[in-house]
Order: structure tokens, then sequence, then C-alpha cells
């Protein structure tokens, strides 16, 4: 069983359905949940050879309404997360996020590329594969609001029938 999830939640439509799913493991193992939010702080890109400079596609102040509206979410479900607002390299923070918290699994959303966008924006997700010591799990399952809080409510139903 999972004793701590982290989910990284971006609040992409890929983001928002790897926080369900995580949501409801966490709810199944009664793990801690810890919501990590990154600022993809890179310098630049090289293609070619060539420094292409990069701003971030959000501000610091955008990264924490997403984060707190992952908050509000999994709240809404009963359940007590932690948040974490990192800066950096994705890959690099959220290993040492799963690592500083221990946890059990990361999960991620998948997002679907193209050969070329691919090429020039490495999967997050095989890197992940590559460099975390827990497991991963990449979301791609849509799961809708209803489902998952008629979920949280039958779960919360059944540990207090067992009290």
């Amino acid at each position: 069983m999972y004793r701590t999830i982290v989910l990284a939640y971006d609040g992409s439509t890929e983001g928002r359905l790897a926080l369900r799913e995580g949501a409801r493991l966490a709810q199944i193992c009664g793990a801690n949940v810890v919501l990590l939010a990154v600022v993809d702080m890179s310098v630049g890109v090289s293609m070619a050879g060539i420094a292409v400079p990069y701003a971030p596609p959000y501000d610091m102040d955008d990264y924490r309404r997403i984060l707190d509206e992952g908050l509000s979410r999994l709240r809404r479900m009963g359940l007590s997360p932690r948040a974490r607002l990192e800066a950096g390299e994705p890959v690099d923070r959220i290993v040492a996020v799963a690592t500083d918290v221990q946890a059990d699994l990361v999960v991620v959303g998948h997002h679907r590329y193209g050969f070329v966008r691919r090429w020039l924006n490495p999967s997050v997700t095989a890197a992940l594969a590559d460099r975390l010591q827990c497991s991963l799990l990449a979301a791609r399952q849509e799961i809708s609001d209803d489902e998952l809080f008629a979920a949280a409510e039958a779960t919360t139903d059944s540990a207090r029938s067992q009290d």
C-alpha cells in the first residue's frame, strides 16, 4: 500500500487527471498527499547548439493560484494535502521532493506530443521513470468530478461504518 503520494500538478487537463487519479488512490490507501507545483525556471533551451531564451508560461502568483485550486479539489474529497511550490527544472524538483517526503508513488499527467515537439521538449514522465526511487503513475484516464466525489463519499462512509 502507498503511504505517501506526491501529485505533480500544473493546472493542465493532464495535471487534473493526475490529481484525480492520485487523490482516489490516496483515499483507498489512506495515504498522505503532497501536492507539488513546479515553476520551470530553465534559462534557455538549446536547439542545434543555439540557446533560445525561455520564459515560464506563468509567474509565481499564477502557480500559487494553480496550487490553491488543486488544494481546494483535494480538500473537497476529504483529504488533508500538504502543498509544495518549487522552482527549477521539473524532473529535478519532482525527484527531490519525492525523496524528501519519502514518497511511495509519484503521479503525473502525461502530455501527448508529436515527434518534433517531443524531440524539442523531452518527456518528463520518461525522465522520472529513470530517476525516481519509487513508483510512478502517468495518469491518462478521464474521471469526472461527480464520479470522483461520489467515490470519496463512499470511501468516507465505508470508513465510518468500520468504526
